[in-house]
Formats: C-alpha cells, structure tokens, sequence
C-alpha cells in the first residue's frame, strides 16, 4: 500500500498507519496486525446487535445527563447504520482476538465515532463519547444475547415451525399409506406412514419449546455491569435503560440481569443455549437419516419413497440421484454439535469475574443458531414437501413381513407364532396362508387378526384369558 494511502492516528500506545480510507482507528488497526489466527471476521449478526447496543446506550446517556443531546443523536445515528449492516466492511477483527471481544467493541467505538464526527463536524472520541458507561466486559455479553434472541425469534423458532407444518402435510397426504415398521433396522410391526411422520413432528415442536424455555434468561442483558459487575462509571440506571431501549427498537422483552455480576463473570445462559441448538441438531439429523433411508434404492434399498430429484448425483454413473438435502443438513447439525463443543469449552472460561472466550461464544452461537435455521428450511422445502410415497413397495413388504404374526400370540402363543413366522421367512409366503395351515384359525377370521390397518391402530385382542 502506497504511504499516500495510508494515514497516521493515535492512541495510548502511540503512532501507527490505517488506510486512509477505513473508518477505523487505532485500536482496531492493532488488533488487525495482532489477531490473524482465524482470517474469521466476527458475524454480521453480532455486529448489527453491536450497534443497536451503541444506539442504545447513547440515548440512555443522553436521557440521563450523561450526554449533549447533540452528540448522543449523532452517536445513535451512526450506531444504526451499522445496525443496518452498512459499513460490515469497516469490522476486520477476527475471532480470535482479546477474550474480552475489546478489540471489536473499540472497532465499533472508532467506526461510530468517524461517522458520528462526520455528522457533527466537531470530534467524537470512540471511549469518552462512544463507550460512555460501558466496558467491553458488559457490552460484549449484551451484544451477544442481543444477537442469539434476534436470531432465535426471526430465523430459528419460524424456520422449526415452518418444518413442522410441511410434516404435518405431507402425513396428512400419506395418512391412508400402511408400511412396516423398523426396530434394530429389522422389520417389525405395521404402523401408518403419518405416524411415523407424526414422531418427526413432535421432536420438532419439541425443540421449539426447549428453545423458547431459554428465551427468559436469554433476554437478561449485562449493561451497566461496566468492567467486574460494581457498575463504576455507568449511571445507575444506565443498564436499565439500555435494556429498555433495546427492547421499545427490536419488539423483544430485554431486561437488565438481576445480577451483573454472574453476567459478566459467566455465559452459563449461552451454553444453554448451545446446548439446545445441539438437541435440535440430533433431531434434524435422526429425520434427515430416516429420509435417506427410505429413499434408498431405488431398487436395491428400502425405496419407500421418493424425494424430488434436485441434481444429477454422479459425475461418472449416468442417471444416478442422491438425497443431497438430507446429507447436507446431516452435516450441518454435525457442525452444531461441533459448535456446541466448543461453547462448552469456552463457557468454563469464566475466569473470576469475567469469561474470556466471549468472542469465540458469539461466533460459534450465532453460526449455530444459522446452521439450523437453513437446515430446517432446506428440510421442509426441498425434501418433504415433495416426497411421495411407494405404494405397491409399501404393500408388497406388508404382505410378506413375518412380524404380523405378533398380532395371533394372544390366540396361539409366542412360541407357536414364531414357528409360522419362521417357516413364513424360510419359505417366502405370507404369513396368512401358513397360519391358516398351522392354526386351523378360519381364513376370514386370519384376515381382520392380520389386517395391517388393523394392527398399525394397534386394537386390542382379547384372548379371554384372566
């Protein structure tokens, strides 16, 4: 880079050189030479809720006394057009940085303060303006909550919602299809299609309400805790009053942590949540697993039924298609659970009175709470919303499944029912016709015990025995 492309700034370190252009400072010029670990810039999402926190905090200043009403205006200003993801380019801070996140915080602080200058045409200082009542230490856990609840309420929770209604559609198009139920991978009792259908709807909605249980710590922020949880330097209601805030601006009920301490000192409440994104991820994974294998074959595997073809699936056999839905969301909730490791780890760095591992917590959250947003979507919309039933494979596996024979134990006992189970499988007929064999049970009688529909709504038989 060209000297003429360059500009000299300060700060208590000394002189160095930022490009003329950036609207940074020195601060997060050091941190650019310093942190080149990850070349993983932090999330747009995280540095949206960064600035809604900024906006937030001026305007609690301004409304305390704390600042000219001018320069807080200008101040929220400029915080909302980063808010709005105008100026992501001006956040190069990677990852992995200073545990406190500082370096992204004073990136906020210098790029906020440029353009608040700009605004004003008078200085604004990126701590004395920007960062007035405020630490890294509580801004960067409130930033944190600020952006996993953001996520949670517009991408997360309606993206498992929208895949729990596309399931309960596509069962109820299938609700008339019997087919044989599967334990160890082994053929057992009938059960209709919507039911099984139905099992993957419960788990999602189940993970919906794990999620939402979250949401009344989630929404406790840490502003106003300052450095170590005493508050020195920030107004007494300054957190308060940012948490107000930022609750009137985004619709979602923030309120100040009952204990600033525990806020600063621990991210207990983002490894819940972690943890509850890694249960979705085992829930996303078993449904996309039991679609691959239905879908197998076509003719060599189960082929129960049959996802839309979205792709050619070889670059050397001709014809062949893969159920690339399910295998990309297979490893998307890998990578969740992966993330969730790494949440865990860091959680335990709450080092006295404050964790350090803030930046790696936000980037592996919010990269969760996306994984599973998008896998859900890709879910409902390109795999289950098209997937249609093998009738004729369905019924023909009935037919011949020697499992039905559980239905007659009642009647003839489990030893006997396994003996026409056994000659059923050896000799490949249905188990009707060797039962009317073994049994002398009438024919007519055979065919409502063995009545597939019949045994999936699982009707009692009463053998009259006490």
């Amino acid at each position: 880079m060209k000297r003429s492309e360059l500009r000299t700034v300060r700060d208590t370190l000394g002189e160095l050189q930022v490009p003329a252009g950036a609207l940074w400072g020195a601060q997060t010029q050091r941190a650019v030479q310093n942190f080149g670990l990850g070349g993983m810039p932090m999330p747009p999402s995280f540095i949206a809720a960064l600035g809604l926190v900024k906006c937030a905090a001026a305007q609690a200043n301004a409304e305390l006394g704390q600042l000219e009403p001018v320069m807080a205006e200008a101040i929220a200003a400029a915080a909302l057009e980063v808010a709005a993801g105008k100026h992501d380019a001006e956040f190069p801070v990677d990852v992995f940085q200073t545990g406190s996140g500082t370096s992204s915080n004073m990136n906020a602080n210098e790029v906020i303060a440029t353009l608040a200058e700009r605004r004003l045409g008078s200085p604004v200082h990126p701590n004395d303006h920007v960062n007035r009542g405020q630490s890294s230490n509580d801004t960067i856990p409130t930033a944190i909550h600020v952006a996993a609840m953001l996520q949670l309420r517009q991408q997360v929770l309606p993206a498992l919602e929208g895949l729990g209604a596309v399931i309960a559609a596509a069962a109820g198009r299938m609700a008339g299809e019997i087919k044989t139920g599967r334990t160890h991978l082994m053929d057992a009792l009938p059960l209709r299609m919507s039911d099984e259908l139905g099992a993957w709807r419960s788990q999602v909605l189940d993970c919906v309400d794990r999620l939402r249980s979250t949401e009344t710590r989630l929404s406790r922020l840490a502003q106003g805790g300052t450095a170590v949880g005493t508050g020195l330097n920030a107004h007494p209601d300054f957190g308060r009053r940012v948490a107000s805030l930022l609750a009137e601006r985004t619709g979602l009920p923030f309120e100040s942590a009952p204990d600033l301490f525990a806020a600063l000192a621990a991210q207990d409440t983002a490894v819940e949540l972690s943890g509850q994104l890694r249960v979705t991820a085992v829930c996303l994974m078993k449904i996309a697993n039991d679609l691959r294998w239905l879908n197998s074959g076509p003719l060599a595997g189960l082929g129960e039924i049959t996802l839309p073809a979205l792709q050619p699936g070889s670059s050397i056999m001709p014809g062949k298609v893969n159920p690339v839905i399910p295998e990309a969301v297979a490893m998307a909730c890998a990578a969740v659970i992966g993330n969730d490791a790494a949440v865990t780890i860091a959680g335990q760095s709450g080092n006295f009175q404050l964790n350090v591992m803030l930046p790696l917590i936000a980037y592996e959250l919010l990269q969760s709470e996306s994984l599973i947003a998008n896998a859900a979507a890709a879910l409902a919309g390109k795999a289950i919303a098209g997937m249609r039933p093998e009738s004729g494979r369905l019924r023909r596996a009935l037919q011949l499944n020697p499992v039905l024979v559980t239905a007659l134990n009642p009647l003839v006992g489990y030893d006997r029912a396994a003996e026409i189970a056994k000659r059923a499988y050896s000799e490949g007929r249905p188990v009707i016709d060797v039962a009317a064999e073994v049994t002398g049970i009438d024919r007519h009688e055979l065919e409502h015990l063995l009545d597939p529909g019949r045994l999936a709504d699982g009707e009692f038989i009463d053998d009259g025995q006490p």
